[in-house]
């Protein structure tokens, strides 16, 4: 068996969507038949290329929709049938595995619950000794390369030629606006160390939220990515699961041509250092603009001092309307969003005038 750093995989990628990103999508978990089919022919139509379903759903506690078992992999086998699209779906054990390959599933990926237990793995690795199927494996839930690339070497050691690899994001503890935290650098660095295997990026997953699968997506094809695998449901808002993270199939019929792939094919490890450099330097202009606001707002109570001294009415319009028209005008001058601006400098005025309020009453107090 050649190593993972020599084999080609067999070009399992290109070969189905050849110098396209690869397109996997489907409904999160399969709910019925209708649904299924359904959706495997939106897919089909949208421009995708392999078909995915959820049969067994491990979720985190007990209690939540688990999947609809064996089954959905009848609806599955159907739809490949009737749309001619490659199939897949996540297995978690040796029998999940034999019942896939009794159902004539293509891909078979192996899931972050999953990936992050070598024991489990290496049973799943077992089980698939022999067979000629597509197997990805998503990274661990906690971000750790090297559990990542041992599940894969177990794969690997089986006897899997055809192998990839897919980026679903990280577990983390942190408020952040998405599900998972994406963790550029750990896939990057996977790929500069295995350059010819199939990345596939899932959107779906690190954001959480359909209205960020998009930009995630496209910052991973950017990165070289060779794929991504995004959730699609007929009816979205209605789904058994992960209902907020799931797209239409006309959604991803819009989607999939907006992709646009870099010009340059050498993995794009300078772009993660762009990201790097410019958030440090919106960071850094974000404190300075929290120090700007305090240093406004010292300057605003030392105003309300003065006007309570002399009996000063808090609102002063021609100063406010003065304020307003200056920061417009500054606005187009510096193609700045005019509407934001006068949103944001009105909500400046009521903080201000709140500000003042609040020194008229300390000093009244006082004079008490």
């Amino acid at each position: 068996m050649p190593s993972m750093t020599n084999t080609n995989y067999n070009n399992w990628q290109e070969k189905i969507s050849g110098d396209k990103i690869l397109v996997i999508a489907g409904p999160c978990s399969a709910e019925t038949e209708e649904q299924v089919l359904t959706t495997a022919h939106g897919v089909k139509k949208a421009g995708g290329h392999i078909f995915r379903a959820g049969i067994w759903k491990p979720r985190t506690r007990p209690g939540n929709f688990e999947g609809v078992g064996a089954i959905g992999l009848k609806w599955v086998q159907r739809a490949k049938q009737e749309t001619g699209l490659l199939t897949a779906v996540e297995v978690a054990n040796p029998n999940h595995v034999d019942l896939a390959l009794k159902h004539d599933i293509d891909v078979l990926w192996i899931g972050a619950r999953t990936s992050v237990n070598p024991f489990s793995v290496q049973e799943i690795a077992d089980a698939l000794h022999g067979t000629d199927k597509i197997v990805l494996v998503k990274n661990p839930i906690n971000p750790d390369l090297a559990l990542w690339i041992g599940a894969m070497e177990r794969i690997a050691k089986a006897g899997i030629e055809k192998l990839g690899a897919i980026h679903r994001g990280f577990s983390s503890f942190k408020k952040m606006p998405y599900r998972n935290e994406p963790l550029w650098q750990i896939p990057i660095d996977l790929k500069t160390r295995f350059p010819l295997l199939p990345l596939i990026n899932d959107p779906s997953h690190i954001s959480g939220k359909r209205e960020n699968i998009f930009d995630i997506a496209q910052t991973a094809i950017q990165l070289l990515f060779d794929g991504v695998m995004i959730e699609t449901h007929i009816d979205p808002e209605n789904a058994w699961s992960d209902a907020r993270q799931q797209i239409t199939p006309e959604a991803l019929a819009k989607m999939i041509p907006k992709f646009i792939p870099p010009t340059d094919k050498v993995f794009n490890t300078d772009l993660l250092k762009s990201f790097k450099l410019l958030r440090k330097e919106i960071d850094d202009l974000d404190t300075e603009l929290v120090q700007l606001l305090k240093n406004r707002q010292d300057k605003i109570e030392e105003i309300g001092r003065l006007k309570f001294k002399d009996n000063v009415a808090i609102y002063q319009k021609e100063r406010w309307l003065d304020i307003l028209n200056k920061a417009i005008e500054n606005a187009q001058e510096n193609n700045v969003n005019r509407k934001f601006i006068e949103q944001l400098f009105r909500l400046l005025h009521q903080e201000s005038l709140k500000l003042q309020h609040n020194v008229f009453n300390d000093l009244n107090s006082n004079k008490q």
